[in-house]
């Protein structure tokens, strides 16, 4: 897929979108220097062509009482690639997955419902594989940066000024765990996240007619939701239609006292998608997007080279993503969406 497939326009779009998923099209329409029902109509293809979609990022923890994800790197018979990756991409546990080259021939992100499950899960099912020949593990201690919060550097301040209103000031991720203490959503608020883990957009209109509620209680719900950070905005849209073609996941082994200092530097890098403070073979994993290997090797080469305690660093670049965030993805496109939603439970 090409970048040419996004004009400049669409890219404007996307780009004003990050900064606040929820903008309304007036406000959308004044920074694009458009008119709402152009903007409207924009949005509204780039979604049926399935180039994007604004997605609620939800706090599994609060969802479903998961556990925090673990990175798997695997080996694969001759050939088998592809196959184990789809068979990984059915597994209602896998969150993302990705054919790849240089550490490991298929990279994922599993993301099991409590951790009764996670040493199967590490230990038996997902070597037991057809054609996985062998398995290494990172458990994620401590997420630094997550996608939600990526943007294309491409809108300056002044530009963006008119979104502001509309932007969400949320908490860290995890920090409506701890704000209720671990407590499971109410089967109203499961339901509310449902939706807007489908459309991040959805208003409380929209909720209260598909939850059959007052407008004012589908209101509370929604800005609760979003104010304690248990579902944040984002936009899902393939890095290869924004110009990004290169996606590569570091594994970076640190110094002790190096770790929590370069994980902050990288995950304030334009590159960085997804930052973690790990346990396994590594310290710390980067996934980032780049333009092209001009723009990789000025990251591994000049960058990273300035950050303090490096000892080792292996890298991963994803050939072709099949799942991400639950989500399956063909190309540059989004299909089925397929998260581990829990059963709705009764009050």
């Amino acid at each position: 897929m090409r970048e040419e497939q996004l004009d400049e326009r669409d890219l404007d779009l996307v780009a004003a979108l990050q900064y606040a998923p929820r903008a309304p099209g007036s406000a959308l329409a004044e920074v694009l220097g458009s008119s709402p029902s152009t903007v409207g109509r924009r949005l509204h293809r780039l979604q049926a062509d399935g180039l994007l979609r604004v997605v609620g990022q939800l706090d599994w923890a609060l969802m479903s009482g998961a556990t925090t994800p673990s990175h798997i790197w695997l080996r694969t018979l001759p050939g088998s690639a592809p196959d184990v990756a789809r068979r990984l991409a059915a597994r209602p546990e896998t969150q993302l997955v990705a054919v790849t080259t240089g550490r490991a021939d298929v990279y994922c992100v599993v993301h099991p419902a409590g951790r009764s499950g996670i040493a199967d899960l590490l230990t038996r099912v997902v070597p037991s594989v057809e054609g996985v020949r062998s398995t290494q593990s990172d458990l994620v201690l401590r997420p630094v940066t997550r996608a939600d919060a990526w943007r294309l550097e491409r809108l300056p301040a002044e530009r963006l000024a008119p979104l502001e209103p509309y932007r969400l000031h949320v908490p860290e991720a995890g920090a409506a765990e701890q704000e209720t203490g671990g407590a499971r959503l109410s089967a109203e608020e499961t339901a509310a996240a449902r939706l807007l883990y489908a459309d991040a957009r959805a208003g409380s209109g929209d909720v209260a007619r598909e939850l059959g509620t007052s407008q004012s209680t589908a209101y509370r719900l929604v800005q609760s939701l979003l104010e304690r950070g248990v579902v944040r905005p984002r936009v899902e849209v393939e890095p290869v239609v924004l110009g990004m073609h290169l996606e590569v996941v570091l594994s970076l082994t640190l110094a002790p006292g190096a770790i929590a200092e370069t994980a902050e530097r990288l995950a304030a890098h334009p590159s960085a998608r997804y930052v973690s403070v790990v346990a396994g073979a590594a310290s710390v994993i980067h996934h980032g997007v780049f333009r092209d290997e001009r723009d990789l090797g000025r990251f591994l080469t000049e960058d990273l080279a300035r950050m303090p305690g490096t000892a080792d660093v292996r890298s991963s670049v994803l050939l072709d993503v099949l799942r991400r965030y639950w989500i399956d993805r063909r190309g540059g496109r989004l299909g089925e969406a397929r998260p581990p939603f829990p059963e709705t439970r009764p009050d």
